[in-house]
């Protein structure tokens, strides 16, 4: 398998932009008229996606084996929306078909053999891994809504039963789908650290155009029914008893919330700076519940922050950099959960006041979102919600 020249013709493909998944997906549904019921019934955001979850293929392809914990989180994933071995040479000979047309005389027997092999092991490694991980759970989990708080205008506290458990980490995420938009995805962080009865937090911001949060927070009732995905995510969860520096914006405040649960069901005494962002004071959806774990975290220090409330008697500007101003965190590990956005300034933010690289947290769904969020990657997906 020659890597060079399967950048190369990717290169040469990706070129044509939006007509690559345009035909692509018109192959796909001629060629395999099942498998559209799979997916929404706009395709506009899904097609965004196809450039991005074949470019990162491509970049890793002459370095799977550094994919293959990647991949293998895909295959499992990919589950909760009914994949089956069945589907990938249906996908394998869309994509095979898409390349020849747009290379047109560039299109050679050796390329053919390439991208085959290729394609081959990632749909083996994916499928392996949904193979071993149907032996262990479903392929999703149904979760009734027990409670649905709106705590502002934008954001909404949904208190959901499983019906069995998760068995999440706090700081990993589960996607949500609901039958007011069904066959869309998105992921949420659970607020609370796993429970015997099954229940279930989530923190739920309304995004303009997003149809999940849209429905979430505005629609969806007590006795509603919701399925949920496995739990994904490594990098948010905390497996030593460091002392720790959490910094989120808005509904990122959740993971967080879930931790401190972890804390302090752990008996462990160790020393928790929170700074919680929000715009103004009056968009904190949930300070009451994180100052009620004071009393079991005595070392526990919140810190609300304000960007745009000028009224505001506590502490203003960006959440991160005033975080940032309250150290030096010589030994802390840090935490960060929010907006990409957010996420991308604090951590540059951090970089450049010498913290290092690997004391620096925060969870990176790019991969999630090319490749399989909200939906199965070139499969499925919207990540509009």
């Amino acid at each position: 398998m020659d890597t060079d020249r399967l950048r190369n013709s990717w290169h040469v493909v990706s070129g044509f932009g939006s007509q690559v998944p345009l035909f692509f997906y018109s192959t796909l549904f001629l060629t395999h008229p099942q498998v559209r019921e799979m997916f929404p019934a706009g395709m506009s955001g899904q097609r965004d996606k196809l450039l991005g979850a074949l470019g990162k293929v491509v970049a890793n392809v002459d370095n799977l084996d550094a994919a293959v914990p990647f991949l293998q989180q895909l295959g499992r994933d990919h589950r909760k929306f009914a994949v089956t071995d069945e589907h990938y040479p249906a996908v394998g000979q869309a994509l095979l078909s898409t390349l020849e047309h747009f290379l047109g005389q560039d299109w050679t027997p050796a390329l053919a053999r390439d991208w085959t092999a290729a394609y081959g092991l990632v749909s083996d490694v994916m499928a392996t891994a949904a193979r071993e991980s149907a032996q262990a759970s479903p392929p999703w989990y149904n979760a009734e809504v027990v409670r649905h708080e709106r705590r502002t205008a934008e954001v909404a506290v949904l208190v959901v039963r499983a019906d069995r458990p998760l068995g999440y980490l706090p700081g990993q995420s589960v996607a949500v789908e609901t039958h007011l938009r069904p066959r869309i995805w998105r992921y949420y962080s659970p607020a609370n650290a796993p429970r015997e009865d099954g229940i279930i937090e989530l923190h739920v911001r309304m995004i303009d155009g997003g149809p999940v949060s849209s429905a979430l927070v505005q629609a969806v009732a007590p006795g509603d029914l919701l399925r949920l995905g496995s739990p994904v995510g490594v990098k948010l969860t905390v497996e030593h008893k460091q002392d720790v520096v959490l910094i989120a914006g808005g509904t990122g405040l959740a993971p967080f919330k879930a931790m401190l649960g972890q804390f302090a069901n752990e008996g462990f005494q160790r020393q928790v700076h929170l700074f919680v962002g929000a715009r103004t004071g009056h968009d904190f959806h949930d300070l009451t519940g994180i100052r009620a774990f004071g009393r079991a975290l005595p070392r526990l220090r919140v810190t609300p922050v304000v960007s745009e409330d000028r009224g505001f008697p506590g502490a203003r500007g960006l959440v991160g950099e005033i975080a940032l101003r309250y150290g030096p965190w010589p030994d802390q590990d840090i935490y960060v959960c929010g907006s990409p956005t957010m996420v991308a300034a604090t951590g540059e933010m951090a970089l450049a006041a010498g913290i290092a690289a690997e004391r620096l947290h925060f969870e990176d769904f790019s991969g999630y979102d090319s490749l399989a969020e909200p939906g199965p990657g070139i499969f499925q997906g919207d990540n509009s919600a």
